[in-house]
């Protein structure tokens, strides 16, 4: 008999929504009464609505653990970023080997590695012990080839048109 994999999904590109289908797979997930834990890797605003709504379900924990907006590796704050973005890792690798999840986000994670404040080699080997019956996601820009061909499913977020470009600000229930 094939041993059965974890299964994992990428979200990734330049384009709006990774995040946003990472939360609807979540949504779907806790209908079917499957827990999930999401774990933001760089994130650090508990305002968003995605956030207030979340927390207002049963069956899902969501844990910011970024420090917001990453600075050159050259800045002193970058080492604060790097511990935390390590920190992230160490608690999707224990939400992963838990009993408890079935379904686990690592949200902005292809841009922690894409900013050099975790490895490829430690998401990678996260990835191949992950057990069998976890659906694991990982969103952000840049996701490295490594990722991509352990991946089941892969989603390029392309952008055709932004608001931005003509001025819009970021708009609350939709940007954040």
């Amino acid at each position: 008999m094939v041993e059965r994999k974890a299964r994992i999904l990428v979200f990734t590109g330049e384009g709006k929504g990774k995040t946003t289908a990472a939360l609807g797979l979540v949504l779907r997930a806790i209908g079917h009464r499957m827990p999930a834990f999401v774990v933001q890797f760089i994130k650090h605003d508990s305002s968003t609505g995605e956030l207030a709504a979340l927390r207002q379900l049963p069956g899902i924990k969501i844990q910011q653990m970024g420090q917001g907006f990453v600075p050159p590796t050259f800045h002193p704050a970058f080492g604060n970023h790097r511990k935390a973005a390590q920190a992230a890792l160490w608690k999707a690798h224990a939400v992963v080997n838990s009993r408890h999840y079935k379904v686990v986000v690592m949200d902005e994670i292809c841009n922690a590695l894409a900013k050099k404040l975790i490895t490829q080699k430690a998401v990678v080997s996260l990835l191949k012990d992950a057990p069998g019956d976890k659906i694991i996601v990982l969103t952000g820009r840049n996701a490295p080839k490594s990722l991509i061909a352990m991946a089941d499913t892969v989603t390029e977020m392309k952008c055709i048109k932004h608001g931005y470009q003509k001025g819009r600000l970021a708009e609350k229930g939709v940007e954040f």
